[in-house]
């Protein structure tokens, strides 16, 4: 039958009349807008031998972002993975040409960001240890330096810079039609002009993407549509979070001190001045980022839709607005002054809330795809066609992208929440990058938890997947307030003291934003038994379980109880929540599983009491044994607590003796205060995520996202205990695991004790040995009951051993580290097992 459609497709004569090629009704990947993203991805698939590639662009390709865009391209990126992207665009713009036939007009004369003030040479200094262990060039140069690169600057304004060799910018127009003409060379279609008109999702998970030209049916779509994509995300039911804003830069005639020049002007990034700069032809370009207050949102096209027919169009420019970063501009480049502007280039580039791009799978329906949200596509283009490409093909992500999950973003992400977000994001864009960066534009969301507003003027608040959730509560006398800074802040004393009360008397923190889910139905036991590595616990019991990819990466790490026979309450982090959910929910449909996810996130608050009081705060309240004996470690029971029923679990990510509190969101201020009052005696208080974040590192405890994400194995991780190679079940991941035992391992995480000043590690840093770069740290945070930093880290298993001597990086600095024996705190259940067995001997 597969045929006899593809023939009736192929003959639709007013499709081939019209578009002047053969239309397909079938298609495997159907990629929906024809920018440098969607041309690219079309180019990945079919060169990765995806038949039945198909692209649909409305008008003409580049239509929208991509034509008018400024083009630049640089290693740089302030995150992890997100270098990788930026990485492999410029290795495929650089044999594009060569490939294709066609030029781009790639230009890589290297670039500089300039740090003018101590601040500035602070992040520079921090951005290098996040690089070493790349594959990205990146150096930190002195003035002289950064002169010669860009031998017009004002000198006297110069610190430092950081220099990397091999970026430019590249013609986005022709890069683009390299991108299609290798696409069809490869085998893919492209068909314009082709607006989609309508998606109906089908009974077995494909899609009907319908066309004036006809339809076609496509096991997948892929939504790289730029400002057009929230519209083509309605046909759906979505929201996507984007929303157009304008950007402007400025092209000169010639000047003359660039025409004498002999070799090309590295790209300049003013970092204070907000605004980049290059040469162009004999001239100069430049392009600005102002500030909040004076930057405009195209919210009109959130609205009312992108009026019909726009796509080659610019907008009205307006220099009075970048007037103060033009002024800086001069001051920095002296020649500006008596260049003439020949063009002013005002046009819609497409912002998230957090700026960076939806890129993936969309949990809610099946077998549709994102990639869009890029405020810099250009860049991102060539790395993200392959990232995507890479995960249709293989079925698992290449590497870890979360930031990028277009899950991040739920239904409280609303128009006033992104309008503020693309306002500050745009606004901020050259702002310091500190460490445990907060931004406060938008917030609260519509998720608070119910003991936000007793809460929130009492401490720090952290923005955790839509919540306020407390880093760090206030005492008289604390410097308060929200203090960036590259070293020990205003924070660092206070979270001490909260380490020092859950260690000896009782602190309660507020875990609503974990991701709640209730698995049920016939077959929630096999589904659960091939999704997790662990065996599942009994009715009544809980554990740690992990999501494994087919290549046997960590996927996700979440807390399973079994409530009642068959139904489950599943516990994950809040920034993995709907990342685990569409995850499960997948293999429950291509499974067929007769099971019932809910996501209960929204309706169940969750309350946490740790420290060696808290079991008497507890049997203050319920009737329920709270003892060792009648309520063990990792078990779970349904109780009064203050006359309200609270489903309690007894375990603690502070590794100290504690419960969790599961209850009606409605229910939790009452039960808080209750807590508050009968812990009076016991020295009860409030503890926030930063004293969790170092308790749990002093007992050892792995964290997803950071010890353990897509580009880990969990051998590797150290989680040998919760993964169980010998259960009869077949879980997602267990062939290659028994593979990856085989074959044995190259690196493990190891326990390292740093010694700093006024400096601790957080993950993500440079480890060194002998000057060679040999790993790279994964959290960190100092211990306040031993008094050192520590840090998790990867390193080769010849650099393991207890003793060790290497170097963690840190601030430009490298600080002598020690592999140590871990834990460095016993867990509460091992201290208590210990003692009864000393009792016993005695």
């Amino acid at each position: 039958p597969q045929t006899n459609m593809q023939k009736k497709g192929e003959t639709n004569p007013d499709a081939a009349s019209a578009l002047g090629k053969r239309w397909k009704d079938t298609a495997d990947t159907v990629i929906i807008g024809g920018g440098c993203v969607g041309a690219s991805l079309a180019y990945h698939l079919a060169k990765g031998g995806v038949k039945d590639v198909v692209l649909l662009e409305k008008s003409e390709l580049t239509a929208g972002s991509t034509w008018h865009a400024a083009g630049l391209t640089t290693y740089y990126h302030p995150g992890i993975n997100l270098k990788k992207v930026h990485f492999d665009s410029i290795k495929l713009y650089e044999t594009l040409e060569a490939e294709t036939g066609q030029a781009v007009g790639f230009h890589q004369p290297g670039s500089v960001r300039i740090a003018s003030t101590a601040a500035r040479v602070d992040e520079m200094k921090y951005q290098m240890t996040r690089t070493h262990w790349h594959v990205t060039p990146q150096y930190f140069i002195g003035p002289e330096k950064v002169h010669e690169l860009f031998p017009l600057l004002n000198i006297d304004k110069v610190l430092a810079g950081l220099y990397t060799p091999g970026d430019g910018h590249i013609d986005p127009y022709s890069l683009t039609m390299a991108l299609a003409a290798g696409a069809r060379m490869y085998g893919a279609q492209i068909y314009n002009p082709a607006p989609v008109t309508r998606l109906d999702p089908t009974a077995d998970g494909k899609w009907d993407v319908q066309t004036p030209h006809g339809t076609i049916r496509a096991n997948r779509i892929v939504n790289t549509a730029g400002f057009w994509a929230r519209e083509v995300g309605q046909m759906i039911g979505f929201q996507h979070p984007t929303i157009p804003v304008h950007h402007q830069y400025v092209v000169t005639a010639t000047v003359p001190e660039v025409k004498a020049l002999k070799k090309e002007l590295a790209v300049i990034r003013d970092l204070e001045g907000s605004y980049y700069l290059r040469q162009e032809r004999d001239g100069l370009l430049f392009g600005p980022y102002e500030k909040m207050e004076k930057m405009v949102l195209q919210d009109s096209w959130v609205r009312d839709g992108v009026p019909p027919g726009f796509g080659k169009e610019l907008f009205e420019s307006d220099l009075d607005r970048i007037m103060e970063h033009v002024e800086m501009a001069m001051d920095m480049v002296p020649v500006l002054k008596k260049a003439d502007i020949i063009n002013v280039v005002s046009g819609p580039i497409t912002y998230t809330p957090d700026l960076l791009p939806m890129v993936g799978p969309h949990q809610g329906v099946r077998n549709y795809w994102t990639a869009i949200g890029f405020g810099y596509g250009v860049i991102h283009a060539g790395g993200i066609g392959k990232f995507l490409s890479d995960w249709i093909r293989n079925g698992e992500p290449p590497y870890d992208l979360i930031e990028c999950d277009p899950n991040r973003y739920g239904k409280w992400t609303d128009v006033p929440f992104m309008c503020a977000k693309a306002r500050e994001s745009y606004g901020f864009n050259n702002v310091v990058g500190y460490p445990k960066e907060e931004r406060f534009g938008g917030r609260p969301t519509s998720r608070t938890s119910g003991v936000y507003e007793l809460l929130k003027d009492k401490c720090s608040m952290g923005f955790h997947a839509g919540w306020e959730q407390p880093h760090w509560f206030y005492k008289p006398g604390d410097d308060t307030g929200y203090k960036p800074s590259f070293r020990r802040t205003n924070w660092f004393g206070p979270v001490g003291r909260e380490c020092r009360l859950v260690m000896e008397k009782v602190g309660v923190i507020d875990l609503t934003p974990f991701g709640k889910f209730i698995v049920k139905g016939k077959d929630s036991l096999k589904l659960l038994d091939r999704l997790f590595a662990n065996t599942l616990p009994k009715v009544g019991q809980t554990n740690i379980s992990h999501m494994l990819t087919p290549a046997g990466r960590v996927f996700a790490e979440v807390t399973i109880t079994q409530l009642t026979p068959g139904e489950f309450l599943l516990v994950t982090g809040s920034g993995s929540e709907l990342h685990d959910l569409r995850w499960m929910e997948a293999e429950a449909a291509e499974g067929r599983y007769d099971v019932d996810i809910r996501n209960v996130t929204d309706d169940i608050g969750v309350l946490g009491i740790a420290g060696p009081n808290s079991r008497k705060v507890l049997q203050k309240l319920t009737d329920e044994d709270m003892s060792d004996g009648g309520f063990k470690f990792l078990h779970c029971r349904n109780i009064q607590l203050a006359g309200v029923p609270v489903r309690a679990i007894r375990i603690s990510y502070t590794g100290e003796l504690g419960w969790e509190l599961y209850m009606d969101q409605k229910n939790l201020a009452a039960v808080y205060q209750a807590m508050m009052a009968a812990g009076k005696d016991e020295g009860i208080d409030n503890f926030g995520t930063y004293a969790m974040a170092s308790l749990r590192l002093e007992k050892g405890f792995r964290g997803w996202g950071a010890e353990m994400n897509c580009d880990t194995n969990p051998l590797e991780a150290g989680l040998d205990y919760f993964i169980k190679l010998n259960k009869p079940a077949d879980f997602i991941g267990k062939a290659a695991l028994q593979e990856i035992k085989a074959k044995g391992l190259k690196r493990k995480l190891s326990y390292l004790s740093v010694r700093t000043d006024d400096v601790d590690p957080e993950g993500n840093e440079t480890i060194w040995f002998n000057g060679k770069v040999v790993g790279n740290t994964t959290s960190g945070a100092y211990s306040y009951s031993s008094q050192q930093s520590l840090a998790f880290g990867y390193l080769p298993l010849e650099l393991c051993s207890v003793g060790q001597q290497v170097e963690v990086e840190l601030l430009g600095k490298k600080n002598p580290a020690t592999v140590i024996q871990e834990p460095l705190v016993l867990t509460e259940p091992t201290r208590t097992r210990l003692a009864k067995k000393g009792k016993a001997k005695a």
